[in-house]
Order: structure tokens, then C-alpha cells, then sequence
């Protein structure tokens, strides 16, 4: 039980459950922590670590083993995104993208061909991939997409469009790209695009001050020609990427959790040994009120997310559930991040602590895969009945 576990959520955690979080947070501590905080200042994602969490078996690992994959409930993939995120954001994305809006998609849509193809490979980190919704000027909007594909008459498409803050864009050697074959969001189709095809170009997003550890790109395609065996055949509709979307955010709520969590061992750590006027600063009123305002909300967000997992496991969880734990979890763990940092003083500033790295991470997963307020307009709507969104 870690200082964060106030409530001994382990008591709550099935023996596998536990050990795949121990086996990951034991890879997070020995592999991850080391390099992350250079990589961060430098600018890189760690591509060193992705056979390691191939073997692993975090790239979708709550899909079935008989594709290659862990086959692990969906709290055991919850504490595996967990974990990650608390080693930094750009590695849990790197994951999510991977397993959530990557192998999923083909997973759920996908013909058995195409699932036998791509799925064993990407579980192992063979093959990675990106996921192509955002466009420029279409984030929270997804229905105003403008990439098309159009059909050909040999029944290829040709896809022509951008799409931008596509995680792990200049890594993968595959896209999954939504693209709109009509005039309309039912025309919305998905398309298994390999990177390497002509016209298409993946470009690094420079001058990021968040997500510093992670692969960040637009992707342009120009008269990019797809094969009809790349449709994803089950794929139709704006429904489909927002599935996917679901997955993700489902892990990103757990996630935002494990962020939380670092800041916040770090920051009583640092309390504790951190001597101000001839004592620790733990010792003094507001830093004990900063930690227990991080510990009390670190507290209810595992609660949300362990409940959201049972959920989902029975198969009875609801996109609006997971936009609440999403929009709450992701909120809390900026604040804590925050806090933390300014109980670390001047030292919170610096490379080699953890929290300021999480703080400006967070800001970017406060607003993908839903901005905060458009998850606070989607439980609006499922409290009255009515949407704000028109």
C-alpha cells in the first residue's frame, strides 16, 4: 500500500489486478523514472522503451488473447495506465493511442483479417500506430471534419485532408484516419493507412511546452491512395470514433490518477525532509492543509475510477460515466500537480522533481480527448435532457 492509498483500494483489487499494477510500477520505477525527466527537457519521446512495454503486455491489453493481447479485465488495464502516468504522460499516451484508438478501432470495426494482420504485431510494439480525428480548425467539433476519401471506380479511396495533435504521428507505421466519404457525419469512415504511402506526410508540432516527452504531429494527405481492403468494414458514422474516444478516456481517467499520486508521494516526501526554521516543513499548518486536500481528492477519484471499471466489466458503464470520471480526475490531478509544485518551493521548478513536469503535462490532458468543458456540457445534457451543444 503506497501513502496514497488512504482507503486501501488494494483490499478492493483482485491478486492479478495487483500484480499486473506491481509488474508495471516495478518497469515505471527501473526503466521509466531514470530517462524521463532528460527526455522531457529534450524534447524526445523514449522510443527505446517501446519493445520493453511490448513484452510487457500493456498495448491493448484488455483485448482478447487470442489476438496476441493480455486479455486483462478492465481495472487491470486501468492500473496499468495508472502506473504509466505516473511516470509521464507522453508514455501513458503512447499506450493509449496504441491500444485505445489504435488496436481498438480494428479490434471493433476491423474484418478478422484485418484484426489477425495488425493486432498480434501491435500488441508487441511492432507495428505502432496514431489515430487521425482532430483537424485544425475541427477539435471539439469532430462532425465538421473536412478530410474526405472518395471513392474510386476500382473501389479504392483517395483520402485528401490534415488532421493535428495526432500522438505517436511521426512514430507509427500506421494510421487509423476518420475521414468522410459524403457530405454528411453518417458518411464518417474509418481507414487503416500505412504511413509510408505516397502523399502522405506526418510533421512534428514544434514548440510544445507540455507533452514534451511525446511524439506530437499533423498528419497531410494529398491524393492519398487506400486500398478498399484498408475500410474498416464495421466503421460508419461520428458514432464510431467516439467509441474509441470512450476507450481512451476511460484510461486517461485512471491515468490522470497516477499523475495525481506522484505529486503527491512526492510532495509529502519532501515535507518530510525539507527543513524550514529549524523544522520540517510538513510541520506546519498549510502544507499539512495542501496534503490533505491532495490526499482527500486522490481518494475519491480512486473511488470513481475502480467503480467505473466494475462498471465496464459488467458491461453496464455509460460514455457520460466516463466523461464524468475523465473531466474529474483530470481536473483534480492539475491541481495537485500544481499545489505540489508549490510546496516544493524553487525546487519544484527543476527537472529532477517530478510535479512541474506533470503540471504542464496535464494541461494538455485537460483539454484532449474532450476539453473539460465539453465533458461538463455532455453531463449537463445527461442531467436535463437537453443539449447545449446546438
Amino acid at each position: 500500500m503506497t501513502s496514497a492509498d488512504f482507503f486501501n483500494i488494494d483490499s478492493s483489487l483482485s491478486e492479478e489486478e495487483r500484480a499486473v499494477r506491481e509488474s508495471v510500477r516495478r518497469f515505471v520505477d527501473e526503466r521509466v523514472l531514470p530517462i524521463i525527466g532528460r527526455c522531457y527537457v529534450e524534447g524526445r519521446f523514449p522510443k527505446e522503451l517501446i519493445p520493453a512495454l511490448g513484452e510487457l503486455g500493456v498495448f491493448g491489453a484488455n483485448l482478447p488473447e487470442s489476438y496476441g493481447c493480455a486479455g486483462l479485465n478492465n481495472v487491470a488495464y486501468g492500473l496499468i495506465m495508472q502506473e504509466l502516468e505516473r511516470g509521464d504522460s507522453g508514455v501513458r499516451s503512447f499506450a493509449s493511442v496504441q491500444g485505445a484508438l489504435v488496436m481498438y478501432p480494428i479490434f471493433a470495426f476491423g474484418s478478422e483479417e484485418q484484426k489477425r494482420q495488425y493486432l498480434p504485431k501491435m500488441a508487441t510494439g511492432e507495428i505502432i500506430g496514431c489515430f487521425g480525428l482532430t483537424e485544425p480548425d475541427f477539435g471539439s467539433n469532430p462532425s465538421g471534419m473536412i478530410t474526405s476519401a472518395k471513392v474510386r471506380p476500382d473501389g479504392s479511396y483517395v483520402l485528401n485532408g490534415s488532421k493535428m495533435w495526432i500522438t505517436n504521428g511521426s512514430t507509427a507505421q500506421v494510421a487509423i484516419v476518420w475521414a468522410k466519404t459524403g457530405a454528411d457525419d453518417r458518411s464518417i469512415r474509418g481507414f487503416i493507412v500505412p504511413t509510408d504511402s505516397p502523399g502522405f506526410t506526418a510533421k512534428d508540432q514544434k514548440g510544445k511546452l507540455s507533452l514534451r516527452a511525446s511524439d506530437t504531429s499533423e498528419l497531410v494527405f494529398q491524393d492519398v491512395v487506400v486500398p478498399a481492403s484498408q475500410l474498416l468494414p464495421q466503421s460508419g458514422g461520428l458514432k464510431s470514433p467516439l467509441m474509441c474516444l470512450t476507450q481512451a478516456r476511460y484510461g486517461i481517467s485512471w491515468g490522470a490518477l497516477g499523475a495525481a499520486m506522484a505529486c503527491y508521494d512526492e510532495a509529502v516526501a519532501y515535507a518530510k525532509t525539507r527543513v524550514m526554521f529549524d523544522r520540517p516543513i510538513g510541520g506546519f499548518q498549510i502544507q499539512q492543509v495542501r496534503l490533505a486536500d491532495m490526499l482527500t481528492e486522490i481518494v475519491k477519484a480512486q473511488l470513481v475510477v475502480l467503480h467505473l471499471g466494475r462498471l465496464k466489466d459488467a458491461g453496464t458503464f455509460t460514455p457520460q460515466q466516463v466523461s464524468l470520471a475523465k473531466r474529474n480526475n483530470v481536473s483534480i490531478a492539475t491541481d495537485i500537480a500544481r499545489e505540489a509544485r508549490r510546496l516544493l518551493g524553487a525546487n519544484g521548478i527543476l527537472a529532477e522533481y517530478a510535479s512541474m513536469r506533470h503540471m504542464a503535462n496535464l494541461e494538455s490532458v485537460y483539454t484532449y480527448e474532450g476539453t473539460h468543458d465539453i465533458h461538463t456540457l455532455v453531463l449537463g445534457q445527461a442531467i436535463t435532457g437537453l443539449s447545449a451543444f446546438n
